[in-house]
């Protein structure tokens, strides 16, 4: 498995760039700006939140065929994303039955799993796109039986795609991977990382259950087993491992969940928007961020927030409206995240911090 182009970039960028405060957020935006600026993918271009079309990957096919965990698969469940494709038409040499809708209670044991990465390390910790699609389908796949401890998940990128990743970025819905294919070699990780032991429903908001029909079918499936089945916008208690920082102190990076992926896409043109006078549902104490540029994802914001020791108990996302409201647990801790955002950017645009207009009327003055 050899590509020209892989030789020159098997380190895109120092290493240590990304161990003091990186997210994952900083990590795509490495790997899909060296890929860029050395031209190293194809169709579709930019590869700025795409899983990257890296050069060289449909003549990987070849070379997959002749590997022994692939030919050992029988039944094999690839991604559909653009890179994969050569291992896709792969996997049809010789089969009868494909793309065949599969019911929640047929009898599969899928063999392996391939999925698309833009960026994944050695040691098989691996980062998608930030929609988090690839662990929610090996998610429900654990639901429904079809996939086990002895499935192999394997991901193909470009060589300077594999970089380190630190470890406690990894929360317990990320899927790790047991194999990483490259134009110049295959990478055995000995991943250890438990991979998603099923749906996390604590996860999943009722907008994303909306988006995926067959989730509410598993939803109900669970339910009857007597399994906790509580959507996120339904949790009333915080867990602890998601309680809000207070803003003096540091902290790990708080695990992202499903929907950070939500994007402002579609949102209306920016309209000056000020402090909504109805925050957050249960919220002790409200702060209102508004004027975030279009095409932020929520995520990134997240990560914002977790660089400025501000993290909320909550966060309501209104991508629409270019704002979204955080909820602290009472208005010291309010009052400090209010302090430690000022100034706050995203895509060099300047945000408005403020406790939200609630809040504002019970103490009478609005924050300077």
């Amino acid at each position: 498995m050899k590509h020209p182009d892989s030789a020159a970039c098997n380190a895109p960028f120092a290493l240590a760039e990304l161990r003091a405060g990186v997210s994952k957020w900083d990590i795509r935006h490495k790997i899909w700006d060296y890929m860029e600026a050395n031209n190293l993918a194809d169709f579709p271009r930019p590869v700025h939140h795409r899983i990257p079309n890296f050069k060289g990957s449909f003549e990987m096919s070849s070379s997959v065929q002749a590997w022994d965990v692939f030919d050992k698969a029988r039944e094999v469940k690839v991604d559909p994303d653009k890179p994969l494709e050569g291992i896709r038409l792969a996997a049809l040499q010789g089969v009868r039955d494909y793309s065949v809708p599969v019911g929640l209670d047929a009898k599969v044991h899928v063999d392996l799993v391939v999925v698309g990465s833009v960026a994944v390390s050695e040691k098989g910790f691996r980062i998608g796109k930030g929609e988090g699609f690839a662990d929610l389908e090996y998610a429900m796949m654990v639901s429904m039986g079809a996939v086990r401890e002895d499935t192999v998940v394997v991901t193909a990128v470009h060589d300077c795609q594999v970089v380190d990743i630190p470890e406690d970025l990894l929360g317990n819905h990320d899927l790790t991977v047991d194999y990483i294919l490259t134009p110049t070699r295959i990478i055995k990780t000995g991943c250890n990382h438990p991979k998603p032991q099923g749906i996390l429903w604590h996860k999943i908001s009722h907008e994303m259950l909306g988006k995926i029909p067959v989730l509410k079918n598993l939803r109900h499936r669970e339910k009857q087993e007597g399994k906790d089945v509580a959507l996120k916008d339904e949790q009333r208690d915080v867990p602890a491992a998601d309680k809000p920082v207070r803003v003096a102190k540091k902290s790990r990076p708080e695990r992202s969940s499903f929907q950070d992926q939500a994007s402002l896409s579609q949102a209306s043109p920016e309209g000056g928007a000020s402090p909504d006078s109805s925050p957050l549902p249960d919220a002790p104490v409200a702060v209102y961020v508004g004027s975030i540029p279009q095409g932020t994802r929520v995520g990134e914001l997240k990560d914002a927030l977790r660089q400025c020791h501000a993290t909320p108990a909550r966060l309501t996302w209104q991508g629409a409206q270019h704002r979204a409201f955080l909820s602290y647990g009472d208005k010291a801790t309010a009052d400090a995240a209010v302090v430690a955002l000022q100034g706050l950017s995203l895509h060099g645009s300047p945000l408005r911090v403020e406790l939200a207009r609630s809040q504002l009327s019970k103490t009478g003055s609005r924050p300077r």
